[in-house]
């Protein structure tokens, strides 16, 4: 498929290749909606990181900190495949309130928890809401955008959550220090809430669908299961040592059972077309924030980069991601499928250059621009991953679709993570350098594997 987009703005206004732009009439309110909404679920994914270490501190929580972040992602997973079925029977509106109920009741609980226990109950109930939302919100794209407006409105939701990645940790650290962090949870559901009534008009748009097949009770209980796993992993990447291999072995074996059984079929063996674009979607998203993960701290210990410094070194792989999300969106003329060639090799070249970071001789500044490469090789990938599922999809299967992209994405970045964390506990005593390397030359095996997966994305 040939995209041919013209030179616009970000926002463009109606031209001859699209007779309506982002912010037209008809998509306005559509389009500032669910921006809004990407950007509030990204900028409190990572200001809570900020304002974590203050609420174990209060909350002598210090032993549940680590299921604080796992439980969360544990619960989008069954947010995901909930939302995704019942998008394919319902429409994605339902699951939309639906998500953004659970995410304000989980920030709330969060926001007033007088125990650490209380406000594990809220990250779990937020995770929950989160994952329905993103759901919806992508098959939303699917039944309101036409197929040439799509690259764009991925390009804002990249841009959704580029912003924060810039801002949240600052601004998350403001707010604990001047007003407390309970205003962290307890601020972002009076813009929430705005911005979800902003889309109900958009909502009322949406085509009449015939139903799918309802989700039986096999699909919710290995949805259940894949929680667990997700967060047995994540456990197992806080241990070391045999304890670490012990969590580990079973709650990866529990998660790929359940995983295999809700994705499409063909999905881990890269069968050709959908299955295909699934798979990119997980490895090259391990790739990436399996070395991001490893980044601040290397240039930390290794490079005596202070945390202000580090974080803006991050920041030039949100500006690559932004702007290779921004030229597939606007600018590519090639065909989705040469964007993702083009995007996995840019992010295993990327990855080989940030690992030269892991040898003080070399200048931090050959590995920030590896960084700001492989961010950009995200942008070209990223966006084209979901214009490809959506197009592969059926109307009545683009919820289920849109839950396997992104459940493939949670399922192997929580696996890649807590094997990186293990093999880093293993050899940090023995080798800073082999340890971080250990994880570099397992996010450039991913990003490897992205590339000869991307080959087969095209549908016969």
């Amino acid at each position: 498929m040939s995209v041919s987009t013209s030179e616009t703005p970000f926002f463009s206004a109606p031209d001859a290749a699209h007779p309506e732009g982002l912010l037209s009439p008809r998509y306005r309110a559509a389009t500032l909606g669910m921006v809004a909404l990407i950007s509030l679920i990204a900028f409190e994914a990572l200001a809570v990181t900020t304002a974590m270490p203050a609420v174990a501190r209060e909350l002598d929580g210090l032993k549940l900190y680590a299921l604080a972040f796992g439980g969360t992602l544990a619960t989008s997973v069954i947010g995901m495949t909930l939302a995704g079925r019942w998008s394919d029977i319902r429409g994605p509106g339902l699951p939309l309130w639906s998500g953004l109920a659970c995410f304000v009741t989980g920030l709330l609980l969060a926001g007033f928890a007088p125990t650490m226990d209380m406000l594990l109950l809220g990250r779990l109930v937020q995770g929950l809401g989160a994952g329905g939302m993103s759901v919806a919100l992508y098959v939303v794209v699917g039944r309101l955008y036409p197929e040439v407006m799509r690259p764009k409105i991925f390009a804002a939701f990249s841009a959704g959550w580029v912003v924060p990645s810039m801002i949240g940790p600052a601004v998350s650290g403001l707010i604990v220090q001047s007003v407390g962090w309970r205003w962290v949870f307890l601020g972002v559901p009076l813009l929430a809430v705005p911005a979800a009534v902003i889309l109900r008009p958009a909502l009322s748009q949406l085509p009449a669908m015939t139903p799918g097949a309802r989700p039986s009770a096999r699909a919710v209980y290995l949805a259940f299961g894949a929680a667990v796993g997700v967060c047995l992993v994540f456990i197992a990447g806080q241990q070391q040592g045999w304890v670490a291999a012990a969590v580990l072995v079973p709650a990866v074996a529990l998660l790929g059972g359940c995983a295999r059984s809700m994705l499409p079929a063909g999905t881990l063996r890269a069968a050709r077309g959908l299955p295909s674009v699934i798979l990119l979607r997980g490895l090259a998203a391990s790739a990436f924030f399996g070395c991001e993960a490893f980044l601040p701290l290397l240039l930390s210990r290794e490079h005596g980069l202070s945390p202000l410094w580090s974080g803006m070194a991050l920041s030039a792989g949100a500006l690559g991601w932004f702007s290779g999300s921004w030229y597939q969106g606007h600018y590519a003329t090639m065909s989705r499928e040469a964007l993702l060639k083009l995007g996995t090799g840019a992010l295993t070249v990327g990855v080989a250059v940030t690992a030269s970071a892991a040898w003080p001789v070399v200048p931090v500044a050959v590995s920030i621009a590896g960084w700001a490469l492989t961010g950009l090789g995200m942008g070209l990938l990223y966006a084209s991953l979901s214009v490809l599922m959506l197009k592969l999809s059926p109307p009545e299967e683009q919820g289920a679709n849109s839950s396997a992209l992104q459940l493939c994405e949670s399922v192997t970045v929580a696996t890649t993570l807590a094997v990186g964390g293990s093999l880093f506990a293993a050899l940090i005593a023995s080798s800073s350098t082999g340890a971080f390397l250990a994880n570099f030359a397992l996010a450039g095996v991913l990003a490897v594997l992205g590339m000869v997966v991307a080959r087969r994305t095209h549908a016969r």
